[in-house]
């Protein structure tokens, strides 16, 4: 059962009020002074953020302890045994079980984490922007191009202070990317591979929808669950975490790990949109090749994945692979036999035409090669402003934002379009073997019909953006 809903900490200044004017500190509502309600060296309440979460025993969780300095006023999530550390964790929360409830009747959120699974973040998200709250949503921000759209076109709509949760973007290792790439220390870049350890959880042909219904567990709202999804009957193998593998749910290896790995050479080579998209998968996908439902529910075991993007001013053309499932690229010449390519987590290399630059997941330990390129640049950042705590201080970086900072290192008009990029390659996985020609800003598919129906997503009556 869930436990006893508290009340909201009392309020010692208009919240709505005080956020909207933070910058302008002669406004006629003013900071109270630290050593009068704060005491020595720690925050006084009115400098602090009122924040909710949406989803709170995951990523959630961990999200809201990088923001504990604030205070936590509102948890919500639809399986309260999944959520009881983190509900216990705050105990002057208030707990709900529906976001729109808590949306609706608690008035002094001024922020929202949302960290849901994947298909339910644009329902979650959209409607707190609506409410003018301001929201970090985890990674990818959508499970469709469309909806990816609709937040960052949200956003600025609202004004509200945003961040996606792919905290290597906050990260000294992506800065140094992109400055030696903008630097010019491997030359023109034409071709890019990226590579990941997922899925590490059961996902490929073999993974069947169960047949079994067991009774839902006590403490679980299974129908908000299944949130815009069609229904099914409850099954253990969707949750906590493989529903990562089911295309009504999760976005698959790509889409875990995309807006990680991905985020370097989006950011570096200052691409947007591809011009197409194509992909090949690692098994015979049962209904693959019929123009008929039903297909296989899950993602393949392995993907390939190629992205065209077209030139961009002086900037050449570039071909980018993804790889995922145990592929790996092809090792690029002259590499010493004992260099490592990336981590455990995966991996992306960069080949120029004066050298190869090579990092790990969230543009960990970047190292160019030749290696006695290294000894000319620099070890930290020049050029790009750094954040605070790196990418361990990605969530107090959108906090900042939200009391009236610059806007936070992956807020959605950054997160947005990489969000669509990645995910316009699920489209390749789903249509393997066909090429896939996309017209980004009318974000649409404009050679083959039955894939562009996947750009949308149809909801569940009652669950509609």
């Amino acid at each position: 059962m869930y436990p006893k809903q508290n009340q909201a900490l009392p309020m010692k200044t208009p919240r709505r009020q005080f956020l909207k004017t933070t910058a302008l500190v002669t406004s006629a509502v003013s900071i109270v002074p630290r050593h009068v309600l704060g005491g020595p060296g720690e925050k006084s309440p009115s400098e602090k953020l009122n924040i909710a979460a949406v989803g709170v025993g995951g990523m959630g969780r961990s999200n809201l302890k990088r923001c504990a300095a604030e205070n936590i006023v509102a948890l919500c999530d639809v399986d309260a045994n999944y959520a009881a550390k983190t509900f216990a964790e705050y105990p002057k929360a208030k707990v709900y079980r529906n976001f729109r409830e808590m949306l609706d009747q608690q008035k002094d959120i001024d922020a929202v984490i949302v960290a849901t699974p994947d298909h339910s973040h644009a329902i979650v998200a959209l409607a707190a922007m609506r409410a003018g709250k301001h929201v970090y949503v985890q990674k990818p921000m959508t499970h469709s191009v469309q909806e990816a759209r609709l937040l960052t076109e949200a956003a600025r709509e609202h004004k509200v202070a945003t961040q996606m949760g792919n905290q290597g973007h906050s990260g000294d290792g992506t800065r140094l990317v992109c400055e030696w790439i903008g630097s010019g220390a491997i030359g023109a870049v034409r071709d890019v591979h990226v590579w990941t350890n997922r899925p590490v959880w059961p996902q490929g042909v073999e993974v069947e929808r169960p047949k079994e219904t067991p009774p839902v567990p006590e403490g679980l709202d299974w129908d908000s669950w299944i949130g815009p999804a069609p229904m099914r009957p409850y099954h253990p193998v969707y949750i906590p975490g493989n529903w990562r593998a089911w295309w009504d749910f999760g976005t698959g290896a790509l889409g875990d790990l995309g807006c990680h790995l991905l985020d370097a050479p989006f950011w570096a080579l200052n691409v947007k949109y591809p011009v197409s998209v194509d992909g090949c998968i690692s098994t015979y996908w049962h209904g693959l090749w019929k123009k008929t439902e039903p297909r296989n529910e899950n993602y393949p075991r392995s993907t390939v994945v190629r992205y065209k993007f077209p030139a961009r001013g002086d900037l050449p053309a570039v071909n980018l692979t993804w790889w995922d499932g145990g592929l790996m690229p092809p090792r690029p010449e002259g590499l010493d036999p004992d260099v490592e390519l990336g981590d455990a987590d995966g991996g992306v290399v960069f080949l120029g035409e004066k050298g190869v630059l090579i990092c790990g997941c969230y543009g960990r330990s970047p190292r160019v090669f030749p290696k006695e390129k290294m000894q000319d640049l620099p070890k930290t950042p020049q050029k790009i402003e750094p954040i605070p705590g790196g990418q361990d201080g990605h969530e107090k970086d959108w906090v900042r934002a939200c009391k009236g900072g610059k806007p936070a290192s992956s807020n959605f008009d950054y997160a947005g379009p990489l969000s669509e990029m990645v995910l316009m390659g699920n489209l390749a996985v789903r249509f393997p073997n066909r090429q896939l020609l996309w017209d980004g800003e009318k974000m649409q598919v404009t050679n083959d019909q039955e894939a562009n129906a996947y750009v949308r997503r149809q909801y569940r009556p009652g669950w509609n953006l």
